[in-house]
C-alpha cells in the first residue's frame, strides 16, 4: 500500500535483516515452506498465459520511474498480468515488518483478518492489487479482498489473497512471505524482483478466514484444475 518513490540506491545502507523461520500467526495462518504448492505446475498455468487479451483501460508501471508497459489481461475465471514484485511489508508489526526495515511501512492493509486486526506480511502469502481508477476496476471482474492467487516465478507455483491495494498507476507488489516462499529476497527496502513474475488472480473467489494460508491452497488447487479446463 505503499509508492515507492525511492530508488534502491537511496535505501541500500538499511541493515539487513537475519533470516529466520517465519512463525505462524496465532489466528491460524500457516507459513509455506515450500513454493510448489498444490498439484497444478508453473508450466501448466504459464501455457494458458501466453497471449492477452486486455481487459484495462490503460497499461500500469511496475515503478514510479518506469513507463506504463502493463497490462491487465482477461481469461475464462481469472484475470492475470506479468509484472515484477515489490515487496509489501504493511500490516502488523513483526521482527521483519516495522518501520525500521521499510521505508514505506504501513500498520494497516486494506483488507483485515476475521479478527479485525491487519494482515500479517511476514507470515500471510498476499498480493496487492491497484486501488480503483480509469485504469481498471478490480471489482468490476469478480475480484476481491481474500480472493485466490497463484503466483508464479522461476517455474514455482505460491497460492496467496488478494490482501492489500495499492497505487493507481503502479502494478505488481506482494507479501514478505509471498517473496519468501518464491524464492525472491523479501527486504522491503532492497528485495524483490525486475521482472519474471506473473500473477494469475481467480474470479469470484474468496478464503475464509482470509488468514488461512492452508485454505488458500486448497481452495486455489481446484480453481487452478478447473482454469485448466475452462481455457
Amino acid at each position: 500500500m505503499r509508492s515507492r518513490t525511492l530508488t534502491l540506491a537511496a535505501v541500500a545502507g538499511a541493515a539487513l535483516l537475519a533470516t529466520a523461520a517465519l512463525p505462524a500467526s496465532a489466528s491460524g495462518s500457516v507459513t509455506p515452506l515450500s513454493a510448489q504448492e498444490g498439484s497444478v505446475s508453473a508450466a501448466d498455468l504459464l501455457a494458458k498465459v501466453t497471449s492477452c487479451s486486455q481487459i484495462s483501460n490503460g497499461k500500469y508501471k511496475t515503478d514510479d520511474e518506469t513507463s506504463a508497459t502493463i497490462p491487465v489481461c482477461g481469461k475464462n475465471g481469472a484475470v492475470f498480468w506479468k509484472a515484477d514484485m515489490d515487496i509489501d511489508c504493511d500490516g502488523q508489526v513483526t521482527g521483519k515488518c516495522n518501520g525500521n526495515a521499510d521505508p514505506w511501512f504501513q500498520n494497516d492493509t486494506a483488507f483485515h483478518q476475521s479478527d479485525g486486526k491487519p494482515l500479517r506480511a511476514e507470515s500471510l502469502p498476499y498480493v496487492v492489487v491497484p486501488s480503483t481508477s480509469s485504469i481498471w476496476k478490480y471489482t468490476s471482474y469478480g475480484i476481491k479482498g481474500g480472493g485466490v492467487v497463484a503466483v508464479i516465478y522461476n517455474n514455482k507455483v505460491e497460492y496467496a489473497v488478494v490482501g492489500d491495494t495499492g497505487p493507481t498507476k503502479i502494478i505488481g507488489e506482494a507479501s514478505y512471505a509471498t517473496a519468501k516462499a518464491l524464492g525472491i529476497d523479501p527486504d522491503p527496502a532492497t528485495g524483490g524482483a525486475d521482472s519474471g513474475v506473473t500473477y494469475i488472480l481467480f474470479k469470484n473467489s474468496q478464503v475464509s478466514p482470509i488468514e488461512s494460508h492452508s485454505a488458500a491452497v486448497s481452495l486455489g488447487d481446484s480453481l487452478a484444475k478447473q482454469f485448466l479446463q475452462n481455457n
